[in-house]
């Protein structure tokens, strides 16, 4: 942590001597720290996608309108390669080489959680759209989110399964080095013993990030005799896991969390995914209103139904636009501009995104609703039930 830091201070004495270039050729820029290659590249295809419809959008109506002047909107993509190091070092440049207003990502904890800390000490407001971490955005008041927390999909996950399996007994698999998949397995089985009782989940094995084979574990899990398997998994692992417990021989359910929401998921697990349930933020099977008009753009643009990825990070981009709006005129000086962004994220009170209404608590969490998906026979994201905050 002592060289982010090192980093951010420098970066803090760099800006404090440039000019400001966000607002340079009258554009509004962007940044956007996404993971275009590495382990889950889906997720950052689906990121720029959504991101630059909304750009299209709206430049081609002249821009964003800020006190009766339109300005256009800049995006600038880095790739993050899907590890914290260089999600840091990209950050980095987008604040200070390229003087972005605001970033929009990362989205995977693993990643936003670091990155979180380097947009608070420099004063840029941040919103991550998919990372459900709470150490991404706590005690930083420069740091928002656009998805629920673990600790809440935790319990949605645990209530559902206990109804929709019958359950008593659960296992759970999970990637030790992921903030994510640790996380989400700790609070599950938290939620699990909280309902059934100490020693009700029966298995809890773990694996690293550059395992393919989970055989290992899978025999250790399915010889304790679980009634379901929950994964906290990306997707690009569950597509891997879930074939392998079939070879094994289980032939119970899975519940998967909403890192299994990506359109890649059916093309890399087929038919073994099929019947399976996870929980997420949003389903597009049978959607309407602007979230059926969002999916239909996106999938008549690129050929595929959006993930809960390319939703999230839609609404993400609009609370950003609709913060800049709502400060009424561009300010000339970056910093000053971005304070103005982020008081603004902060005193949001009903946004209605395409993913749900939501306001931000005083963590810049969202308080806003779950879905719960189940993968038809056809591989479709059906909507099952949504649950929201008490």
């Amino acid at each position: 942590m002592l060289k982010y830091a090192r980093a951010t201070v420098l970066v803090c004495a760099a800006a404090l001597f440039a000019p400001s270039a966000a607002l340079a050729g009258q554009t509004i820029k962007i940044g956007f720290p996404i993971p275009l290659t590495g382990e889950i590249p889906k997720v950052g295809e689906s990121t720029k996608f959504a991101a630059e419809l909304f750009k299209e959008e709206t430049n081609a109506k002249g821009g964003l309108d800020v006190g009766g002047k339109k300005y256009p909107l800049e995006f600038i993509f880095e790739d993050n390669e899907s590890r914290p190091e260089t999600a840091v070092n990209v950050t980095l440049k987008l604040i200070d080489r390229d003087d972005v207003l605001a970033i929009i990502g990362p989205q995977s904890s693993r990643q936003a959680v670091p990155v979180g800390a380097v947009a608070n000490d420099n004063e840029t407001p941040m919103i991550t759209p998919w990372s459900t971490n709470p150490d991404a955005t706590r005690d930083r008041p420069w740091v928002f989110r656009a998805a629920f927390l673990d600790p809440f999909q935790a319990p949605v996950a645990a209530d559902f399964a206990s109804k929709q399996f019958n359950a008593k007994k659960a296992a759970v698999l999970f990637e030790i080095s992921n903030d994510y998949s640790k996380g989400l397995a700790d609070n599950f089985k938290d939620a699990w013993e909280e309902r059934h009782g100490k020693g009700a989940v029966v298995s809890f094995e773990s694996h690293g990030p550059k395992d393919q084979d989970f055989s290992a574990q899978l025999t250790k899990m399915i010889a304790a005799r679980p009634d379901f398997i929950f994964l906290p998994q990306n997707y690009s692992f569950a597509a891997l896991i879930v074939p392998q417990a079939r070879d094994l021989g289980y032939k119970g359910y899975f519940m998967g969390s909403d890192a299994w929401g990506s359109a890649e998921l059916m093309k890399l697990c087929g038919d073994a995914c099929k019947g399976q349930f996870f929980s997420t933020h949003y389903a597009a099977a049978g959607a309407t209103g602007k979230t059926k008009e969002f999916i239909d753009k996106y999938n008549k643009k690129y050929g595929y139904v959006p993930d809960d990825v390319a939703a999230l990070t839609w609404d993400a981009v609009a609370l950003i636009a609709d913060a800049i709006q709502k400060a009424s005129k561009l300010e000339d000086d970056t910093r000053k501009m971005r304070k103005l962004i982020r008081d603004n994220l902060a005193s949001v009170k009903n946004f209605k995104g395409i993913t749900g209404d939501m306001r931000f608590d005083a963590q810049g969490d969202p308080v806003k609703c779950a879905v719960i998906v189940a993968i038809d026979d056809q591989g479709q994201f059906t909507f099952k039930e949504s649950v929201c905050p008490k």
